[in-house]
């Protein structure tokens, strides 16, 4: 199944699929705290579902300004953030 990006709507519930529109562009972003970007099954306008790991990675980002995953070292990143 294919991804898309999908950018933050910066005031919505970071765990909902409603917070999130599609990006017709990869996202400049890439480390901070707040929620920038997923990249996430495509879905349309929105999501199809946020994973199980991309909860997780929403939830380290939150904690680590970092985009996720951060290991293992060279591994795709889903969460992006942004300050």
């Amino acid at each position: 199944m294919a991804r898309a990006w999908y950018a933050y709507n910066g005031v919505g519930d970071p765990f909902l699929v409603s917070s999130y529109n599609l990006a017709i562009v990869k996202p400049a972003c890439i480390n901070g705290s707040k929620i920038c970007a997923i990249y996430e099954f495509n879905g349309g306008s929105n999501p199809q579902l946020l994973s199980t790991n991309i909860r997780k990675y929403i939830a380290s980002l939150q904690l680590s300004p970092v985009a996720q995953p951060e290991s293992p070292i060279g591994a795709k990143k889903y969460v992006y953030g942004k300050d």
